[in-house]
Parts: structure tokens; sequence; C-alpha cells
């Protein structure tokens, strides 16, 4: 009974800014590692950033620098934000939670576009 509903998105220019968040419905928010996924037509779907329940964060090498991922367990939430886009962002953009047990827990939320254009 997870539930992951992103918000934020839409169209930017080159070199804007955007921050995306994803609201968590549910119990055990903090036991979860987050995560933030994009994927275009034809491409597999790609991990952009992660954070751990403990606030270890990972990132793609391709948006490394210009990306923070931080998450505000009381809140039960987790966000993106980006700087510095390139037409390259432009994707549909999924909230992730992970959660390792004995197999393994993933939720999805539905995805947000993110079109990186002038």
């Amino acid at each position: 009974q997870v539930q992951l509903v992103e918000s934020g998105g839409g169209l930017v220019q080159p070199g804007g800014s955007t921050r995306l968040s994803c609201a968590f419905f549910g119990s055990a928010f903090s036991r979860y590692t987050m995560g933030w996924y994009r994927q275009v037509p034809g491409k597999q779907r790609e991990l952009v950033a992660q954070i751990t329940s403990d606030g270890r964060t990972n990132y793609a090498d391709s948006v490394k620098g210009r990306s923070t991922i931080s998450r505000v367990n009381a809140k039960n939430t987790v966000n993106l934000q980006m700087n510095s886009l390139k037409p390259e962002d432009t994707a549909v953009y999924y909230c992730n939670a992970n959660w390792v047990v004995g197999g393994t827990l993933t939720y999805w939320g539905q995805g947000t576009q993110v079109t990186v254009s002038s």
C-alpha cells in the first residue's frame, strides 16, 4: 500500500532550473532508499539520483554537480533540484522507492514530464 506521486516539471529553457517533488503515501518512508529515474522513448530507464535511508547520495555522471537530491523524512517527501538544464535532460522523470528486505520492495510513481527547449 505504497503510492508515489510526483509533482513539478514542465517546460524549461536551456540553462534553466526545475524542482521535482515526490510524495510518499504509506508507512516506513524512512526505511526506503528513494530515487529519481528518467526515460525517453526508445531508451532504457536510467538512474538520475538516489538517496538512502541515512542520507547517502549517488548521482549519474551526466547530472553530477548540477543536481541535488534531498529528503525530508518527517514530511515523507523526496526532492530533485536540477540546474543548468540541457536539451538532453528532456525525459519523463519517475520517483522510485526501494527496500531490500528478503526480496525487494519497489514502487514507482506515475512520472512527470520535463522538457528543456527554447
